[in-house]
């Protein structure tokens, strides 16, 4: 557990205490954005940006296994507010940095950034209507204290130092190599190596066919799966978004193409969702074409699941069923006995041998980067809250989270949550409120806060906040839906005034401040 404010020696009483209106946390792809939004939204507000790395790109600064690319097209995965120029639709996670990069820099975002800054922990003082911050700088572990008048988290819900690695019975005793994706050996050398794949979602299936390519390939991969996944052969280049740029401007470009790769989206999850029987005859229809053989698709490819039940992967070009077509890679459904010297032995009793085992096993949640909010020195229990517009917390005053989408592009709802945050800062500046927090309707069914059935979502979700059974409180995943209604929210219904506190717990007005 993060150390809280009041615990030890801190910085709480220096005279210089740094302080700020809105502190941001991260410095990906989500917290860029944020910081976008403030500075041209709220132009009078101070900001600062706490990024825990050395350098700015969370996702896309942390992983970098061979392949690592966008599992959504550019068009909608990049900002609104800048369009994304290159050619390709699926682009590789080093171009998606530049593509950072360049616009922190473009828009004057660099200079709000504070690097090897991570918040340790977050203590809202009612009396005061602002939060302390416990900051730990860089590898010496010295720690400061800011305060802020509202907390953003753009930390998004990975675990960034412990990914999932479940423990393999004997895996010392393998000769070779085992990495994980999330800590990727940049010196690890696979040519003509024997690989073995575990696992079956985003990493994996892009992790093979990427292990192929190049001048100094695998001499072969196994993609090791206890059951299948869902795959999709999507285009790894729009030809409709090239022509559309080849007739209009940028900018007007720009938004067509969103519009379009929004709108397909939008209607592909709609239709799995109504009709999982048809969405599941046409994936394996699409498979079966691109593999040329029904029983491999039948064994390999054809999860018991419907279609977005959990995350659908895409493969662009359909690189993975061509390299398993050709036979320089092989899919395995069977579950891990053991490892041995020579690789890893099957419940079956098959030995898969290896040189390099790779165990994109999945990735872990983490709550908002690990912060555990306080209200004056108590611990607000997340789990026990509801989440208002997919963006703000019951019980905590002044802080919101950025959630994006698991059946589009992550960045469609983070968008609309920043500018939902710079609403409600603005409507708490006219109406003179200094603090204010979301108040959830007495009848609420509480719902998880992802409803994906991912091993990764199921194992953590129980310590994020709710959702409820109904808007606000539903995190929709319609961004049709919320485009049209977030930023018409009518803010006064669902957040009031947090006036001090007289015992030991944030005193919410439970009235409306507004008929």
């Amino acid at each position: 557990m993060a150390e809280h404010p009041h615990d030890g020696p801190t910085a709480t009483h220096e005279r210089d205490v740094e302080h700020v209106d809105v502190v941001i946390v991260g410095a990906g792809l989500s917290g860029i954005g944020a910081a976008y939004r403030i500075q041209t939204e709220r132009p009078g507000s101070s900001y600062v940006v706490l990024e825990a790395r050395e350098g700015l790109g969370g996702t896309w600064d942390l992983f970098r296994y061979p392949g690592v690319r966008s599992d959504s097209d550019m068009f909608t995965l990049g900002y609104s507010f800048r369009p994304w120029r290159d050619s390709r639709s699926l682009a590789d996670g080093a171009s998606i940095l530049t593509y950072i990069r360049e616009t922190a820099d473009e828009h004057g975002i660099d200079q709000h950034i504070r690097y090897s800054s991570r918040v340790v922990a977050a203590d809202f003082d009612t009396a005061t209507s602002a939060w302390t911050l416990v900051v730990e700088d860089g590898d010496n572990v010295r720690r400061r204290t800011m305060t802020c008048g509202f907390l953003y988290s753009c930390a998004g819900y990975y675990d960034y130092d412990q990914p999932h690695a479940p423990a393999f019975e004997g895996v010392d005793d393998f000769a070779g190599t085992v990495v994980h994706p999330q800590f990727w050996p940049q010196d690890l050398d696979h040519a003509d190596k024997r690989v073995v794949v575990i696992g079956s979602g985003a990493t994996a299936v892009t992790l093979v066919p990427a292990m192929l390519k190049g001048e100094r390939p695998a001499s072969h991969v196994t993609m090791l799966q206890r059951s299948p996944t869902w795959i999709s052969a999507v285009p790894g280049r729009d030809k409709v978004a090239d022509r559309i740029r080849a007739v209009l401007p940028g900018s007007l470009a720009h938004k067509v193409i969103r519009a379009k790769n929004i709108a397909f989206s939008t209607a592909f999850y709609q239709f799995c969702q109504r009709w999982p029987r048809k969405a599941r005859e046409l994936l394996t229809r699409s498979a079966t074409g691109m593999l040329g053989d029904p029983q491999l698709v039948a064994d390999h490819f054809t999860p018991s699941y419907d279609p977005w039940d959990q995350r659908l992967c895409a493969v662009p070009g359909g690189d993975l069923f061509r390299v398993v077509r050709d036979r320089r890679a092989e899919v395995v459904t069977d579950h891990v006995d053991r490892f041995v010297p020579k690789g890893i032995r099957l419940r079956s009793g098959r030995l898969l041998e290896a040189d390099v085992v790779v165990t994109a096993t999945g990735l872990k949640l983490l709550a908002f980067g690990g912060i555990e909010p306080h209200v004056d020195g108590r611990r607000v229990d997340l789990s026990e809250q509801y989440v208002w517009n997919g963006a703000m917390i019951t019980g905590v005053p002044n802080f919101a989270v950025c959630i994006g989408y698991t059946n589009a592009s992550w960045t469609l709802r983070a968008d609309l949550t920043h500018r939902l945050v710079c609403k409600v800062l603005g409507w708490m500046e006219r109406r003179g409120h200094r603090a204010v927090a979301p108040v959830a309707d007495s009848d609420l069914e509480p719902q998880p806060l992802l409803e994906l059935a991912s091993g990764y979502v199921q194992r953590s979700i129980a310590a994020f906040p709710r959702q409820g059974d109904r808007s606000p409180w539903r995190v929709r995943q319609n961004y049709v839906l919320d485009s049209a209604t977030t930023l018409r929210a009518d803010l006064a219904r669902h957040l009031a005034p947090v006036h001090p506190a007289t015992t030991t717990a944030a005193a919410v007005d439970r009235t409306r401040v507004e008929a």
